[in-house]
């Protein structure tokens, strides 16, 4: 964009005038403007008290729920108040309902008559049913799906334990996401490969830290083909067993009563912040709106949607247009299935070229430090003036990645659009993650202004880039 000043006079004046109405925006790298948003978001409130309203109000959110169904009506109602242009993409979600979770050591080496012990668990998302009165089965521990493999005569009919420790001095080290891989990947397959092979049930070990016999939850791979109880149990009855298997057999009575439903409808909160003269370019700024049904999903992925959120309510405050569409999406379903973010591609797989980029925030309330960006080398030097104007808030390291790896816009970028998140300090982020523990009071205050300021101040800059960024280099549909 030329600049205003090499204007004859009465045309710098109707540029200003224009300019301070909101019909033309300033250009991306303008240090004034990336001023005013990042100090007008350290502001302000308006985000923590949407996430209030989320977790207060609404509570937990797991897809098909009615929790789910009142948050995209809060979402979208908040996003119409500010004058944005919503749409509720309809997508089709699995419906799975927690039951009753129980279980017991019933039999072991030494055991005193009439003690049983009780062990902490908590059912996996699409985890099937034990009878009503639960079964009581022998208990078997594997470290690795070889060595699941490897004892297949010993599965048939047992209680498998797929123990994969969460290495949290990693996370301490700033990678929570490598300490978090090994486990989350163990307990999606695990349970599977354990049915398939004849397993009366699965457990794994929780994948998470701050060990206070707290269970952490998420989702498995188990179909309908061989869908057999699966749970996690806490960190300190992994132990326990351990030490008790090392002195003989052990055996537990386990119920679990989940219900898998069928497919419940839900929505996308699609809400549009209308561009200038590239309107028909998007810029997307989301976070998922579910959550699971142990908590209320402060930080996962609560603060991802306040904050995505936050995004308009700071530039229409402070009356900014950008150039290209900034779209905030609120997507349901990413917990267990990734629905949202696959039936969002289905749709605008067509008008991909018109995606100039996308931002995901699925990492919680921790600092920030800064953004990632899976943009080719050439293009890490044009973002030095956001670096700029976020430094002053301690958030302006970037890290270029061939790949971001997000969820919900992973189709996104597996086809070539340029994916971003904010570098999130995840050092305390598994502690609470989907876990009963994951509530309001987790969040600050503080952190959460930083991440509107990073979220915002990121969605402007590329909303107003004269650059093409380009495509990234992971193209054409091809799975990580």
């Amino acid at each position: 964009m030329k600049s205003v000043f090499a204007l004859p006079l009465s045309l710098t004046v109707l540029a200003g005038s224009l300019l301070s109405a909101g019909a033309i925006a300033a250009p991306a790298n303008d240090p004034a403007t990336l001023a005013k948003i990042r100090d007008s978001a350290m502001k302000d409130d308006w985000a923590y008290e949407r996430l209030a309203d989320l977790t207060d109000l609404v509570g937990p959110r797991l897809s098909g729920s009615p929790g789910a169904a009142a948050a995209v009506e809060q979402v979208a109602a908040a996003m119409r108040k500010l004058g944005a242009k919503v749409t509720l993409q309809p997508v089709k979600v699995p419906h799975w309902v927690r039951g009753v979770e129980t279980a017991e050591l019933v039999d072991y080496n030494g055991r005193p008559a009439g003690i049983t012990q009780k062990i902490v668990l908590t059912a996996l998302g699409g985890s099937g049913a034990t009878p009503a009165a639960g079964l009581t089965a022998p208990v078997l521990v594997v470290r690795s799906l070889d060595e699941l493999k490897a004892k297949a005569a010993q599965v048939k009919g047992s209680i498998v334990l797929v123990d994969v420790a969460f290495d949290q001095e990693l996370a301490d080290r700033g990678h929570a996401g490598q300490a978090y891989g090994p486990g989350a990947g163990f307990r999606y397959i695990g349970p599977k490969v354990a049915a398939e092979m004849g397993a009366a049930a699965a457990l794994v070990r929780s994948v998470g830290g701050a060990n206070y016999r707290i269970p952490h939850t998420g989702v498995t791979g188990l179909t309908d083909a061989a869908r057999i109880p699966a749970a996690a149990i806490t960190t300190e009855d992994v132990l326990l067993l351990d030490r008790l298997l090392a002195r003989g057999p052990v055996k537990m009575h386990l119920t679990l009563t989940p219900q898998n439903l069928p497919d419940a409808d839900s929505f996308n909160v699609i809400a549009d912040w209308p561009g200038t003269d590239k309107a028909d370019e998007v810029v997307i700024v989301s976070g998922h709106l579910d959550s699971w049904d142990l908590a209320t999903g402060a930080n996962d992925d609560g603060t991802g949607v306040a904050g995505a959120m936050g995004v308009i309510e700071t530039l229409k405050k402070l009356d900014l247009h950008p150039r290209r569409t900034i779209r905030v999406i609120a997507w349901m379903n990413e917990e267990n299935g990734t629905r949202g973010g696959k039936a969002y591609f289905e749709a605008n797989k067509d008008k991909l070229d018109k995606h100039f980029a996308a931002i995901e925030s699925d990492s919680g309330g921790g600092r920030p430090f800064g953004f990632i960006g899976s943009v080719t080398p050439p293009m890490v030097k044009y973002f030095a003036p956001l670096k700029d104007a976020l430094a002053p808030i301690g958030a302006g390291l970037f890290e270029r990645r061939d790949i971001a790896g997000a969820a919900d816009t992973g189709p996104l970028e597996r086809a070539g659009v340029p994916v971003f998140e904010p570098m999130v300090d995840t050092s305390a982020y598994f502690n609470y993650h989907h876990t009963p523990a994951d509530t309001l009071d987790k969040v600050s205050t503080l952190e959460l202004k930083r991440h509107v300021a990073v979220m915002t101040s990121l969605s402007w800059f590329l909303a107003n880039m004269e650059q093409p960024i380009g495509r990234t280099a992971h193209q054409d549909g091809e799975e990580d």
